[in-house]
Formats: structure tokens, sequence, C-alpha cells
């Protein structure tokens, strides 16, 4: 997903560029970000709060400001560390809030930690409940088939107040075409949403968020993978207990062993474990620190933050 910020019509506040080399490897320095970012999985990660990201959106869209929300996991960063494109992608959006536990128990180790997981599940439920209060029309993109719709139901049921100006799931592919692309960038834009939440995976909702952005310059994104699919219930979730200790993965392997197999023991699993043995190294070449002391800290500590799921109805 390399569509530049030029091709959009759209223009950031300028970020220094990470320049990761094709194939990059987690097991390099991990230093604190020129621009206050943790650098953490490869990537620069901001230590912010879901309250903090609800009102950083508010504040912006109040200002008129868009923006974009990416909110990166193990796959994310593994991906985004083989391809200089795709971290470009990542650094470029307004805030990145981690969303795997792998990456806050990294963060953590490090010495830099992040105040806890913030998933775009939560996110999209947070997001809604802020513009119900204000009055911003949201859009709902991607997912199975009539799950846009019916989270745009469970939404409003939450928040009777929510207006949901589309819900609309595009058909595999159409994003392989520059019609299927422009069929959907019209009508996204048509319809002038505030809130804009893309259900389609990384790096495909991100870029296509790029897309859109200078259509709507003054919208905010949220690349949420399967959280529409988790609000309309058309997915299960992993209970809180298995997110809490970060098994959510596991949780949905279980549901998904084909589609997700490979995926998270073959690609993500080897990564993640690279991360936190790179990290802990790191922490103890920094000197004055044991594994003895980690280890203390870790359990009085717990094994992070996450957040259980908004309320329903």
């Amino acid at each position: 997903m390399s569509t530049s910020q030029a091709a959009t019509g759209h223009s950031t506040p300028s970020r220094p560029e990470p320049a990761p080399e094709t194939g990059a490897s987690v097991d390099q320095h991990e230093p604190a970000a020129a621009d206050g970012r943790t650098r953490v999985g490869g990537v620069g990660v901001d230590a912010l709060t879901e309250e903090q990201v609800v009102r950083r959106v508010a504040a912006a869209l109040e200002a008129g400001r868009g923006g974009h929300i990416v909110t990166p996991n193990v796959d994310i960063c593994r991906l985004a560390t083989a391809d200089p494109s795709l971290m470009e992608l990542v650094w470029a959006a307004e805030l990145v809030v981690a969303d795997g536990m792998p990456l806050v128990w990294a963060a953590r180790i490090l010495g830099t930690p992040l105040p806890e997981r913030v998933t775009g599940a939560d996110l999209i439920w947070a997001l809604s409940e802020l513009a119900a209060r204000r009055g911003w029309p949201v859009y709902l993109l991607g997912g199975p088939q009539g799950a846009p719709q019916q989270a745009a139901r469970e939404l409003t049921s939450r928040f009777p107040a929510l207006r949901v100006c589309g819900a609309h799931a595009p058909p595999y592919g159409f994003d392989t075409t520059p019609a299927g692309r422009d069929l959907v960038r019209r009508k996204v834009i048509a319809a002038r949403p505030r809130l804009v939440f893309v259900g389609l995976g990384f790096p495909r909702q991100d870029r296509l968020i790029a897309d859109l952005r200078g259509g709507l310059p003054g919208a905010w994104f949220l690349g949420c993978g399967a959280a529409i699919a988790f609000a309309a219930g058309t997915a299960p979730r992993a209970p809180e207990w298995m997110r809490r200790a970060g098994l959510e993965w596991a949780f949905r392997l279980g549901s998904e062993p084909g589609r997700l197999a490979r995926r998270y023991l073959v690609d993500d699993l080897p990564f993640a474990v690279r991360l936190l043995g790179r990290s802990l190294a790191e922490r103890l070449r920094a000197g004055g620190f044991t594994a003895e002391r980690l280890t203390a800290g870790w359990f009085a500590a717990g094994p992070g933050h996450a957040r259980g799921p908004r309320p329903r109805g």
C-alpha cells in the first residue's frame, strides 16, 4: 500500500522516515523515535490510552483537521519491517497505538512502557460514542457481506443518537482495479462522514484510506481489521481474560484455523519471540538492570492492560 500523500492530494505533518530495508529483521536496535513515539517492533507507537486517543480525535475534528489511526499488532509490524512502503504508510498516520499485547510487553521490557493496549475493536465503540455526542456522522466500510449493516444496528442500539451515513461491504477484490476503487471512493465521499471505520485488514484498508483522505480532508479514519465483524456479532471476540493474557490470537486461531494458522504460527509467532528476546537483550545491555529485577517488575505490574468490551444496550 504505497499510495503516496501526493497522489491522494493529502498532506500530513512531516515525520522522520525510518527508512527500513526490505526484509529488515526485528533484531535491530530499538531507539526512541525522533518524533516522540516509542519505537517497538520496528514501528513508532504513540504512548496513549484509549481515552487520550478519543480526546485527540475530538480536538482535531472540532478544528476541522482529519487524520488516520493505525493500530499495529505483531502481524502489521512484521509486514512493515519487511516492506519500506508499508512502514511509510504506518509512520505517516497521525496516531499509531499498540493493538498487540507483545508490543506492550516489549515496550515495558525496553523501559519505555505504553500505558495500555488500544485496539481497533474497542476504538470503534469509543469513537462511535464520541460521534453520537457530537452529532458527527460515521461510515462503516468492510467486513463480510451484511456485517456493516448489522454493526450499524448494534452501534445505534448502544448509542441512539449515532448517525450512520453509510454501511458498505465491497465485493472481494474491488480494490484490485481502478474502477472498483473509484466506485467505493465516490460512494464514501458522497456520504460526507466525519469518522470512517475501514475493516479490510492491513495493508488494504490503509491504502484505501490514503486514497480517501484527499476527498475527505476533515474526516478521521480508523483502520480496524475485524472490528466491524466483532461489533456486528458475526465474528466472536475472545473473552476478556484471554485478551488480558495476550491470548486473543489463540482464540481467533481456534475460530478460523484454516485462514489464520499460517499467519499466526508460521509468520507471527517467531517474529513475536524475536521481538521479546531482542527487547530483553537490549535492556540487559543497557546496564544497571538484571533479569531478576525485570521478572520482579513484570509480575508486580501484571501482564499488561487490555480493555474489556464496551457494554451494549
